[in-house]
Parts: structure tokens; C-alpha cells; sequence
């Protein structure tokens, strides 16, 4: 099969090929697209070096699957050119997630929805894909009315620019000469604005959590609230999460269907402080859940603690998963 990836160059599109290899998928011929500047790079594929070709060279190939990690615009103008040509495209920006005729796709929630006729599929937002992949189960069994999640996200969730910009900080270094991730210094500080604002006061992140989380569910009624705050973590973005459900449940089910759900991973022992953290999320592609409690101050609610590595499962993995559900339906 031939797969084309998309922003080969950038962090996103590099952990897409490597999870690509890591997943044995059946790629043929990998097509490493990129900006013309960065065309002619190389990028080390099973043993070999393959050369980064521009957009137009990519689409000039016919790969069958294009997994995109190039940014809104870019996914705007190509995707459907490379959909036209007959390509399955997988769309890692937020330009089309909302779109009422494209799917937005965790392949543990709503990946049954996926038909032979589907030909450009959104990626979620990392931090919407962890929540939902945690929360699905429960969801199922006891129907979700309430989400209040504040996220603690990694400052890879702003590509190489933000390592670049904690690293410096760190080593006590001027950010240089580049324009920073952030506005203000990040080494030590939480900065509680991740995105643009927004007339009503929210974050772009935050209305992509509020936005997806309802479609995937395929449910407008539930209402969900959020606070994304950029934290000095290098790999793994943490959640907390207040969920509210319409049914009553025991806090033993809570557990045992945290336990079954698919791509979850319930590390809760808090006898010997046993408890999802980023620091060993990092290169795992499972969603890590502990914390669990129930809420006394609100009736049927529980607290949950959500960790996942955002590169992979918050993006290049789910990604991966999508193409190959893609290749069991076509």
C-alpha cells in the first residue's frame, strides 16, 4: 500500500512513520510529504533513507492511504485534491473535525461508523481523544449529562517550537532569535491559554474539546465545560475530569468498566500512591486512568485522573488505527 504522510518533517508526522513501522502496517511505498523547503530531506524508513517530496510530487504518486499533519491551511486546500484522486485521507488538523459531513474518529468509540465510502476522516484533538477513550465505556452503561475537565497539556502539543522554548529556558539560555511558543516563559509556570481566545472567553482548544467530545458521542445534550492549561511536561498531556451521569451506578462497576475498556490501561492503587502520570505515559499508545472517586457534592458523579501521550495515542496513533480500519472495510 502506498501511504503518503504529510508534514513528514514536523513532530506529528514523524511519530506517524514510526508508529507506522512500530504497527506493521502494509506500506509499500511511504511518501514522505512536506513545504517545498524541506523537500529533498530524508527520512530513515525500514533501513533506507527515502527522500521528503512536495504536496504536488505526493499527490503525482497516487498513494492509496495520506495521513496530514501539516496544519488547517494546508489540510483546506489538498485533502480534497488528494481524496479526488481516489486517496483515503486522514486528517490530523482541526480544519475539517467539524464538518457535518466528515466523521471525527476514535476507533475504540465510533470507529463502527466508518464506511468504504468515507474519503477524508478527522483526526480528533489529542486531549479529546484521551477523554472520550476513557470515558466511552462508562458512557455506554450509565449515559454521560456533565463533563468538567481542566487539562494539563505537554508542551509538545506545540511542536518542536515548544521544546525548543522549555529547553532553552531551562538551561537558562534567550529563547533566540525564533519566535517563541509561548508568551510568556514556561520553565516553571503554567500558562492557562492554549490557542486563541474566543468572543465568549474560551480558548480554541477549549470549544474543540466542548465540539468534538459531542459529536463523537453523537450527543449535543452533553454538557461539557473545559480549562486547557500548557504545563512544563515534555510528553504526555493529564486531565482531570468531573463526569456526571444520568444513571446511578457502585463504584465496583465504575472500576470493572474502566478495567474492560478497550485502550485503557486503570492504574488506581492509592495505598502505594500508584496513579497515571506523564512521565510513564510517554511512548505508550494506552489511555492511563486512576483517581477514580466518586463525587459526594454532586449526585451520580465521579472524578477521574486521564493520562495519555499526545504524539501517539492524541494523534499519530489514532491516526494509524483509522487506515487500518480503512484497509478491513475497503
Amino acid at each position: 500500500m502506498r501511504v503518503a504522510v504529510i508534514g513528514a518533517t514536523g513532530l506529528v508526522g514523524r511519530k506517524m512513520i514510526e508508529v507506522l513501522l512500530e504497527r506493521n502496517f502494509p506500506v509499500s511505498q511511504l511518501i514522505p510529504a512536506a513545504s517545498e523547503s524541506s523537500a529533498g530531506k530524508e527520512i530513515l524508513f525500514k533501513g533506507e533513507n527515502v527522500r521528503v517530496v512536495t504536496l504536488k510530487q505526493a499527490l503525482a504518486l497516487r498513494p492509496q492511504i495520506a495521513l496530514f499533519s501539516a496544519g488547517a491551511s494546508v489540510s483546506q486546500e489538498w485533502a480534497p485534491k488528494f481524496a479526488a484522486a481516489g486517496c483515503k485521507v486522514i486528517d490530523n488538523s482541526s480544519f475539517w473535525r467539524m464538518d457535518p459531513s466528515v466523521k471525527l474518529i476514535v476507533p475504540e468509540v465510533n470507529g463502527n461508523i466508518l464506511d468504504a465510502n468515507d474519503m477524508i476522516i478527522a483526526n480528533p484533538n489529542c486531549s479529546t481523544i484521551q477523554m472520550v477513550v476513557a470515558l466511552n465505556l462508562l458512557h455506554e452503561k450509565y449515559i454521560l449529562k456533565r463533563i468538567v475537565v481542566s487539562t494539563y497539556q505537554s508542551v509538545t502539543g506545540s511542536g518542536q517550537r515548544g521544546i525548543a522554548q522549555l529547553g532553552r529556558e531551562r538551561e537558562g539560555k534567550p529563547v533566540g532569535s525564533a519566535v517563541p511558543a509561548y508568551k510568556y516563559q514556561i520553565d516553571k509556570n503554567l500558562i492557562p491559554q492554549i490557542d486563541s481566545f474566543l468572543e465568549n472567553g474560551y480558548t480554541k482548544e477549549e470549544m474543540k474539546m466542548i465540539n468534538e467530545t459531542q459529536k463523537i458521542f453523537d450527543n449535543k445534550s452533553i454538557g461539557v465545560t473545559a480549562t486547557t492549561v500548557r504545563v512544563p511536561v515534555e510528553g504526555g498531556h493529564s486531565e482531570s475530569v468531573n463526569a456526571i451521569f444520568e444513571r446511578s451506578f457502585n463504584m465496583e462497576d465504575v472500576f470493572e468498566t474502566i478495567r474492560n475498556s478497550p485502550g485503557v490501561i486503570l492504574e488506581d492503587d492509592i495505598k502505594n500512591q500508584v496513579y497515571p502520570m506523564p512521565l510513564f505515559a510517554y511512548g505508550r499508545d494506552e489511555v492511563f486512568v486512576g483517581r477514580v472517586r466518586k463525587d459526594f457534592s454532586a449526585e451520580n458523579g465521579i472524578n477521574l485522573w486521564i493520562v495519555a501521550d499526545n504524539l501517539r495515542k492524541g494523534a499519530a496513533t489514532n491516526a494509524v488505527q483509522i487506515a487500518e480500519q480503512l484497509t478491513k472495510i475497503a
